[in-house]
């Protein structure tokens, strides 16, 4: 097994998941067979409890898993299924060690971060790097490992020593360390700074930690002068140094290292030269290049409660671009703030309440992802009670749990005591219950679709009939056809609503049917795709994931012709 370490230094948010994804994928293009692990030295134990404001999306995994954003990245630039093993955090490797301390596996023995931590980690990332996770049988051949947060951060230690004694413990020709670092330029003299970069390196190998290659973050190409100090003062030779300037779309960054030659770098310190193929990403080169050629646009409006941080987010976002893309359109996303939107914001605030309405009237389609709380956005069943049947107290039994008309309510097996990882989670079967349905025909006409969950309250089965007889249909429920999976209402242009996250699933070259639907549908394309689709000649149609609480990911094409506020509420 072969091992790529990517660490970072001077500050958070280089995008060293991005650069992490890109490695793992020119590796791929090389004939490799290519897995990822991120660290996040964190105490919790998964992301399942941490609020989007925190730490961005929570990223669902087929097993249920609550991991980590850039696991996110990592699916979608390999087009891999990963585990929540693939995600270690220090809550993780404290709880195991603490498990064998008291079974007694230590026999009697003093538990201290070296040995026992240390080698906690060590176990853990041989034991899951040898885990196929592209279908195939038989360990991958290259694990590409991603340690969050900065070098010399406080809470890395135990892992940066574990590394640094996992580098030993595998050899040389088998360990990879790749340093994303920052060379500032400053306005006042205009030039790119190297001191950041080197006090990094010199921090990294006080740590025992050599790199063998400089990823650098510039907002230019590196000047040859620079390369050549950063070569210098580093210890780095001057081929394994890399610029990872601004680039045009995410998608050009493989692309990045690809030109310069990152991987030919890696393949020689790793001793896979003469086992690796010649690089191929044509495909994913026309995508990037198609991205950037599109110029006719198709604007979404996304109201949500964690608008305030895109990355909160970040899937939904991606699977967006996948379908716009895909119907060679040009996106373009605008932020409405869910609080936005309420009446009390009119009294309080009408500026802004002018501007969200505002923005929701001139887009050409309408998302709302998924949320939590009483500050989450209404899910759409609630507001067809309210606006169709005439309940005007229809509710989720989250917001009110006194409601006289709980159109959602708590599911059943679900614990209101313990919050992390007691909720519906991973891949789950929705089996569709018409045909001749929009959802039906962009899933290719399927009897049943693997979609990821992510909820704890689901629409209330006893209130079904009621909400059907007014025209709400239930295209899709889960194997016991008493829990709702899928929404639509037939007589308009795209109302569609889903119980799971379509976008967890949705990839570059394959994104999520329903997404495409909805970007189809702004463009007035839906017909001709659900054309497609049914003659199976579509080549972007793919199997995906959406969601998250009871039908609350919906989404909607807006009319051009709204004249009035549409039937939308939030609490």
């Amino acid at each position: 097994m072969k091992y790529v370490l990517v660490t970072g230094g001077v500050v958070s948010g280089l995008g060293k998941g991005v650069t992490a994804s890109s490695i793992g994928l020119i590796l791929k293009a090389c004939g490799l067979r290519v897995t990822s692990i991120k660290i996040d030295p964190y105490l919790n134990t998964d992301a399942g409890t941490m609020s989007p404001f925190e730490h961005g999306e929570v990223f669902v995994l087929d097993d249920g898993g609550e991991v980590d954003l850039d696991l996110g990245n990592y699916e979608r630039f390999l087009d891999i299924k990963l585990t929540r093993d693939n995600n270690i955090t220090t809550g993780k490797i404290y709880q195991s060690v603490l498990d064998k301390e008291r079974r007694g596996d230590y026999l009697g023995k003093t538990v201290q971060v070296v040995p026992h931590v240390t080698d906690a980690i060590q176990e853990w990332i041989e034991r899951v790097a040898a885990i196929p996770v592209d279908g195939k049988d038989g360990p991958p051949d290259v694990c590409v490992i991603e340690l969050g947060g900065t070098i010399g951060d406080f809470e890395s230690m135990p892992f940066t020593e574990a590394l640094g004694q996992f580098s030993v413990r595998v050899g040389v020709g088998n360990f990879c360390l790749i340093h994303v670092s920052l060379v500032p330029v400053l306005n006042v003299v205009g030039e790119q700074k190297t001191k950041p970069t080197q006090h990094s390196v010199r921090g990294l190998r006080s740590l025992g930690l050599m790199p063998h290659v400089l990823a650098c973050r510039s907002t230019t190409e590196l000047d040859d002068s620079v390369i050549d100090k950063l070569s210098q003062f580093c210890n780095v030779p001057v081929d394994n140094i890399i610029t990872l300037y601004d680039v045009s779309n995410i998608w050009r960054v493989p692309l990045l290292l690809k030109e310069q030659r990152a991987h030919e770098a890696i393949l020689k310190v790793l001793n896979l030269s003469g086992v690796a193929k010649k690089s191929s990403l044509e495909e994913w080169t026309s995508r990037a290049n198609l991205c950037d050629r599109l110029h006719v646009p198709v604007r979404v409006a996304m109201v949500g409660k964690y608008t305030g941080l895109s990355d909160s987010y970040l899937s939904v976002q991606k699977a967006l671009l996948h379908a716009s893309v895909a119907c060679r359109r040009k996106l373009t996303v605008d932020w409405v703030p869910a609080s936005d939107l309420e009446d009390e914001t009119e009294k309080e605030s009408p500026k802004d309440y002018k501007a969200a309405w505002n923005l929701l009237k001139g887009a050409d389609a309408i998302l709302v992802p998924g949320g939590f709380g009483d500050r989450g956005m209404q899910i759409a069943v609630v507001e067809f009670a309210r606006s169709v049947l005439g309940l005007e107290d229809a509710n989720s039994a989250e917001f009110d749990p006194k409601t006289r008309n709980p159109c959602v309510i708590f599911m059943p097996e679900g614990s209101k005591t313990h919050m992390g990882g007691t909720m519906r989670l991973g891949s789950r079967r929705t089996y569709f219950q018409v045909k001749d349905c929009k959802s039906a025909k962009l899933y290719g006409n399927r009897s049943f679709i693997d979609e990821r969950h992510r909820h704890r309250y689901e629409v209330n089965p006893d209130m079904v009939p009621q909400l059907e007889r007014a025209g709400l249909l239930f295209t899709g429920k889960d194997e016991t056809g008493q829990r709702m999976e899928i929404i639509e209402l037939p007589t308009h242009p795209y109302y569609v609503g889903v119980q799971f996250h379509p976008e967890f699933k949705s990839r570059p070259g394959r994104p999520s049917p329903l997404f495409v639907g909805l970007i189809a549908a702004a463009c007035g394309q839906l017909d001709i795709l659900i054309r497609k689709s049914e003659t199976k000649i579509c080549g972007f149609i793919g199997r995906n994931g959406t969601s998250a609480i009871t039908t609350i990911f919906f989404l909607f094409q807006m009319l051009k012709t709204l004249l009035k506020r549409p039937q939308l509420t939030a609490t």
